[in-house]
């Protein structure tokens, strides 16, 4: 892979905490507001600038990109940002209910993206993409990092080891959800046999920011065709990236909740359930395994459970392929799950109370708690050049956007 230092815009001391933000693509319009309320530095206020104008302002009006770009030259302009005086990498630690996770944030090649050596497991959504393009295009940065992932590097673990171990950090904090947040700089030099290691790793992968990427590989391709003088040399060649290796990462479930249960009465559709699964009425809210998913439904929790699909095609093994397969498909109804507006995807973060809370609710009329995707199906299913189905997997913690910034002007 190609890998290389740049020169990031970064916060100003002092101000890491403020201005570093929850991925623009986890909150409404709504919460993004919330977040950034007495918060003049956050970076939200460039990536869903929308939150500063009219509650019926269209998200992705040409106001939105406007004002992005009025508040991303007003940080610079008023030091909020700084430009590094050299190129750098970064190591960016996260701390989670006592696990670490340390990635390494550079800069990758867009072609590596198009010829596949940075996997993708995702389709994109055209209206998302046209946003993330759209505002990248308009800022010339890539603002918040694409999270990828590898197998192992002994080599890159020693360095960052190394690293880490003997110098003091230079960005520390604690974000309002617990997570901790921790930067060491390492400029380019010092980098050499860092960047040397990374670039023999033959293969990366998305784990998350697949509209992200897409967009900088797009913003790259349009700016290539675009320049006569092109000679490979110009930033746009490049998109933000972290590097962490699979080993250290852990997915959580991605439940569903389904709006009515297609004309069924819940006796008939748990009876449903019961001819296709081993179904055990238990009380349990969260699978102990794979192959199995409990579901709630009229204020209990019940356990399906079956064998393992022989199948050589690693997306059928999956979790969420069967419960598509042989529950929302044919008894729900739900044909497409990435536009039938009868289900909806809660993130594993929130629990099973937010299950519970939507059921009772009146809401939605049952919910679905998923035994978590693994990273290794996660890499067997982008080997094989297959797509997982819509939202297989929950990358937590989050990478925070703001705290470096590669400008492809």
């Amino acid at each position: 892979m190609r890998v290389k230092a740049f020169p990031a815009l970064v916060p100003a001391p002092g101000l890491a905490a403020e201005l570093a933000s929850v991925p623009y693509d986890v909150v409404s319009t709504a919460e993004a507001r919330a977040l950034a309320e007495g918060k003049p530095h956050s970076f939200l206020r460039v990536e869903r600038a929308e939150l500063e104008l009219a509650a019926d302002a269209d998200p992705y009006g040409e106001a939105v990109y406007a004002h992005a770009k009025a508040n991303f030259e007003k940080m610079q302009r008023e030091g909020t940002f700084v430009r590094e005086p050299e190129p750098c990498v970064y190591l960016y630690r996260q701390v989670m209910d006592g696990r670490a996770q340390t990635g390494v944030a550079l800069a990758c090649h867009v072609e590596d993206y198009e010829n596949d050596l940075i996997r993708k497991h995702e389709k994109t959504r055209k209206v998302k993409e046209d946003d993330r393009t759209r505002l990248t295009d308009v800022l010339s940065a890539n603002t918040g990092p694409v999270f990828l992932t590898y197998k192992d590097a002994a080599a890159v673990d020693a360095f960052v080891d190394d690293w880490t171990g003997r110098r003091a950090p230079d960005i520390d904090f604690v974000d309002d959800v617990g997570v901790a947040h921790t930067v060491w700089r390492v400029a380019e030099g010092d980098a050499a046999p860092l960047l040397a290691a990374l670039g023999e790793v033959p293969l990366s992968y998305v784990a998350d920011g697949h509209h992200r990427s897409a967009s900088a590989a797009r913003v790259g391709r349009e700016r290539r065709e675009a320049n006569p003088a092109h000679d490979g040399s110009e930033d746009y060649n490049w998109f933000l990236a972290v590097m962490f290796p699979a080993s250290q990462l852990a997915i959580l479930p991605y439940n569903r909740v389904v709006k009515d249960l297609n004309g069924l009465s819940a006796d008939g559709f748990l009876k449903r359930l019961s001819e296709e699964f081993r179904l055990d009425s238990n009380g349990a809210k969260v699978p102990d395994g794979p192959e199995s998913v409990c579901l709630y439904l009229d204020g209990r929790w019940h356990t399906l459970a079956w064998d393992g699909v022989d199948s050589a095609n690693p997306v059928d093994r999956l979790d969420v392929s069967v419960l598509q397969d042989r529950v929302l498909a044919p008894l729900l109804g739900i044909g497409d799950p990435r536009t039938d507006e009868r289900i909806d995807f809660v993130g594993g973060i929130r629990g099973t109370g937010e299950l519970e809370r939507r059921v009772d609710g009146g809401g939605w009329a049952v919910a679905f708690s998923m035994f978590p995707t693994t990273v290794q199906q996660l890499i067997d299913i982008a080997d094989a050049g297959e797509i997982m189905p819509p939202k297989s997997t929950w990358f937590e913690p989050k990478l925070r956007s703001g705290l470096f910034v590669h400008t492809i002007d």
